[in-house]
C-alpha cells in the first residue's frame, strides 16, 4: 500500500497525527523494509514532528539498532533537540527508555551524540539525567 500511495503522489514528509512523519512511524514500529522504501522515495530523518519528535529518536526508544544504524547512514542528526516528550535527543531515549539499549547508546556516541548536550525539550535536561 505504501509503495502504491508514493507513486501516486504521496509526499513522505507531509506531518500530521500521532507520529508526525511516515518515517517516524514506520520507525517506531520497527518496519525497517518500510524505513528503506520511505528514506529511499525522499523521506527527511531529520524532520521534526509528533509524539517522539525524529524518526531517530522513535526508533533508540524502542531499542531498534537497524533502524538506528540504517538512519544515520542516511543523515540522521545524533544531537537533534526535540520539543516536548520525555527525551529531548535519540541519546537521552536510548539511555533512558524501557530498552535502555547499551549497543544503541555506543552507537549514537560513536556517530558524535555529545552526552553533555541540554535539551530545552523533553523532561530530562541530559542523556545522565535520563538514564
Amino acid at each position: 500500500i505504501i509503495q502504491i500511495l508514493l507513486e501516486n503522489g504521496a509526499d513522505p514528509n507531509v506531518q500530521g497525527g500521532k507520529y508526525g512523519t511516515a518515517l517516524q512511524a514506520a520507525s517506531y514500529k520497527g518496519k525497517k523494509v518500510l524505513v528503506e522504501l520511505l528514506l529511499e522515495k525522499g523521506a527527511d530523518p531529520n524532520v521534526q514532528g509528533g509524539e517522539h519528535g525524529t524518526a531517530l529518536r522513535a526508533a533508540s526508544l524502542i531499542g531498534n539498532q537497524a533502524i538506528v544504524e540504517l538512519l544515520l547512514e542516511k543523515g540522521a542528526d545524533p544531537n537533534h533537540t526535540c520539543q516536548g516528550g520525555f527525551y529531548g535527543t535519540a541519546l537521552q531515549a536510548a539511555s533512558g527508555s524501557y530498552t535502555g539499549s547499551l549497543a544503541i547508546v555506543e552507537l549514537l556516541l560513536e556517530r558524535g551524540a555529545d552526552p553533555n548536550h541540554i535539551c530545552q525539550g523533553g523532561i530530562y535536561g541530559t542523556a545522565l539525567q535520563a538514564a
